[in-house]
């Protein structure tokens, strides 16, 4: 059986569909050019034609880009370039190493080291593009051209001394697992997903951007009196010096069992509450302007807690742990399915690999190309149940008394980061785990 015709049909399908699906989008973009009136009162005609234009300007790239990974994968498949990098690891692993064909771990791992370096130079002008003329020019990026290149160093570096012992770990259980291999890859990669979720935080993240403890003060305190009424098992609370890299803002947790953790962007709060003693009110407080006259961005003391309440319901609703476990179940079924095509040489013979059977290159056929129609099914139903997940949390927030503050911190949210209210329904259902702004006030009330 020929796999090349079916793989490349479903790959002009999906980029179709997903191309139908931005202009849809960008209808809506064009379309509606005023505020929605159920938003009158929220938005101002400035921030919105503002996030109209920057969420326009993000759509053409993506269509751009989309077409770039699209022929480049049509070129790839046509010049039989999965069978050049394969030779050229051979060559490689031969001339320096001294290794002949029969030692295909050493040669998957020099293949899988190149494969990292292509990924990084193909990827690099996009992300240079997006960072400093994309994002910059809407006043998102804070990052210097040194800035970014630490960045792109240390995560290449990273990403080679990280990805191939775990391929070569993954290789070996499928080597010597025999016919219940799936079980014993899928043991292992759940054990590495475990092992990544628990020194992501501590070792790798601080590797890209500043941590430190969130200062005594009102919202500390806060924060620990409303943790405390959950049982929340919190360890610390932190602040991520995001500012450094991009106006954007986010809050999240982190953390297995009782060693939970925190996370706040210094760009979701606004200035000043740091520094805010217990007992200092804000209502009176007018926001300055900032250099531009605008007003300045961040969330107030209420509009933060509003935001960790909802995270809260994620934790209290076990979301994250749902999400976990479906997680690794469609790894193990994939990995069981991918059994059955391993040792298919037509498999192999497909893509211009007729006389070998590198068990690396069936991975990546398989699962980037043979599973296309089965990874975009799951992608659609995950999108589907975070959707659900997300408006869960919303009203977990809401049972605490905090819906009227969620509501204004979406509002602020929406405001700094230029987020579109609006979204043509089939668009959403496939892109969007998020609910759009609108469609997340709808359900929240004005007062508790």
């Amino acid at each position: 059986m020929d796999y090349l015709v079916p793989c490349l049909v479903f790959s002009w399908l999906f980029y179709l569909w997903d191309t139908y699906l931005q202009w849809r989008q960008r209808r809506v973009f064009h379309s509606v050019s005023h505020v929605p009136p159920e938003l009158n009162s929220l938005l101002d005609e400035s921030t919105f034609d503002k996030s109209r234009v920057y969420q326009l300007d993000k759509s053409s790239y993506g269509l751009v880009h989309d077409l770039f990974k699209q022929v480049e994968l049509m070129v790839i498949l046509a010049v039989g370039g999965i069978p050049l990098l394969w030779s050229l690891s051979g060559w490689i692993t031969a001339s320096l190493l001294g290794l002949g064909p029969e030692y295909e771990l050493s040669q998957s791992m020099v293949f899988v080291e190149l494969l990292l370096l292509y990924s990084t130079l193909t990827g690099l002008p996009w992300s240079i593009y997006s960072t400093f003329f994309l994002e910059d020019r809407h006043g998102f990026n804070k990052q210097t051209p040194v800035f970014f290149i630490k960045d792109q160093t240390k995560s290449l570096v990273l990403q080679l001394l990280i990805v191939p012992p775990i391929v070569l770990g993954l290789l070996y259980t499928i080597q010597l697992g025999g016919q219940a291999f799936f079980i014993y890859s899928w043991l292992f990669l759940a054990a590495i997903t475990f092992l990544f979720v628990t020194v992501y935080q501590e070792f790798i993240a601080p590797l890209f951007d500043k941590f430190s403890p969130l200062p005594e003060g009102a919202l500390h305190t806060s924060i620990l009196s409303l943790t405390s009424s959950l049982s929340f098992p919190l360890k610390k609370i932190q602040v991520v010096e995001g500012s450094k890299r991009s106006a954007h803002s986010n809050a999240y947790l982190y953390g297995f069992w009782w060693n939970k953790v925190i996370v706040i962007f210094d760009t979701l709060l606004e200035p000043g509450l740091l520094g805010r003693k217990e007992g200092e009110g804000e209502e009176e407080k007018e926001e300055p302007p900032d250099k531009e006259g605008q007003k300045v961005k961040g969330c107030s003391e209420e509009e933060v807690m509003a935001v960790l309440a909802h995270e809260l319901g994620h934790w209290s609703l076990s979301h994250t742990l749902k999400l976990l476990a479906v997680s690794q179940l469609n790894l193990l079924l994939s990995l069981s399915m991918f059994a059955f095509f391993i040792e298919q040489q037509d498999v192999y013979s497909s893509f211009g690999f007729h006389d070998s059977r590198p068990t690396i290159i069936g991975i990546i056929l398989v699962f980037q190309l043979i599973f296309m129609p089965y990874n975009e099914a799951v992608q659609f139903a995950l999108v589907q149940v975070v959707r659900r997940f997300e408006y869960q949390a919303d009203g977990y927030a809401r049972q605490l008394g905090r819906g009227a503050a969620l509501r204004s911190a979406l509002t602020k949210l929406s405001k700094d980061n230029l987020s579109f209210p609006v979204a043509d329904s089939l668009y959403s259902a496939f892109h969007h785990t998020h609910p759009t702004f609108l469609e997340r006030i709808k359900r929240l009330p004005k007062l508790d």
